[in-house]
């Protein structure tokens, strides 16, 4: 698997746990706006082979509990399901990050108990979705993909980074609407991390991001805020 990153710990990618996070490089999406460049578009190399990962892994036993694996878009990697599985062994939990495109390597890693918590991005509205993901979605997929997850299978969220060229108040209901009653919802204020895809992009403020909140709360109860002051 082509790990081209690793935080050696983190105490906020995998809520509950105290976790390292893998980063996968390549992504099917080129949302503008993405804080991870480099990984989507394949300029970062591969920088860790798996053996020396699960070396690393061995002698965190104690100090970390868990494994977060996130992207780019890791249901691209061929190896991603045995590589959960590994991970599993070692008597690590797992968190996995999505863009929810691929709904039948999701149900395989659902099916088969290789993910202890996933984590799947709602870019936008439907309607705004192949804008705000600079490609052409398959919505049917991600549809897919949401409806596996809201199955309570394992614990999920569903997350928005908000960005005020590309999200309204109108996108936030639409959006409740497709995913009422989820277990968790969370609204990320955007970062300009210098590492985006495309420039020109901007943070709602806090009172905003508030605001989009209560367009949500009716229908998904349990919706949060992330990055807010």
């Amino acid at each position: 698997m082509n790990i081209a990153g690793l935080q050696k710990m983190t105490l906020l990618d995998f809520p509950g746990h105290i976790a390292c996070t893998v980063f996968t490089a390549g992504c099917n999406f080129r949302c503008p706006f993405c804080h991870n460049a480099s990984l989507v578009i394949g300029q970062t190399p591969e920088q860790m082979e798996e053996e020396e990962f699960f070396s690393f892994l061995s002698k965190r036993r104690g100090l970390l509990d868990g494994v977060a694996v996130t992207g780019g878009e890791p249901l691209l990697q061929k190896e991603i399901a045995p590589f959960l599985r590994r991970v599993h062994e070692c008597g690590f939990a797992v968190k996995l990050d999505t863009n929810g495109s691929f709904p039948d390597r999701l149900a395989h890693i659902l099916e088969g108990g290789l993910a202890d918590y996933v984590a799947m991005d709602i870019k936008n509205s439907p309607q705004s979705y192949g804008d705000t993901c600079g490609v052409p979605v398959d919505l049917d997929a991600v549809r897919e993909s949401v409806s596996l997850l809201m199955q309570d299978r394992v614990p999920y969220e569903f997350r928005t980074t908000l960005v005020r060229q590309l999200h309204t108040i109108e996108d936030m209901t639409a959006i409740g609407e497709w995913i009422r009653g989820a277990r968790a919802y969370f609204l990320q204020k955007f970062v300009d991390s210098g590492d985006l895809i495309d420039q020109g992009f901007s943070a709602l403020s806090d009172t905003e991001m508030n605001r989009y909140a209560d367009a949500v709360r009716r229908f998904v109860p349990a919706v949060a805020l992330r990055g807010v002051g």
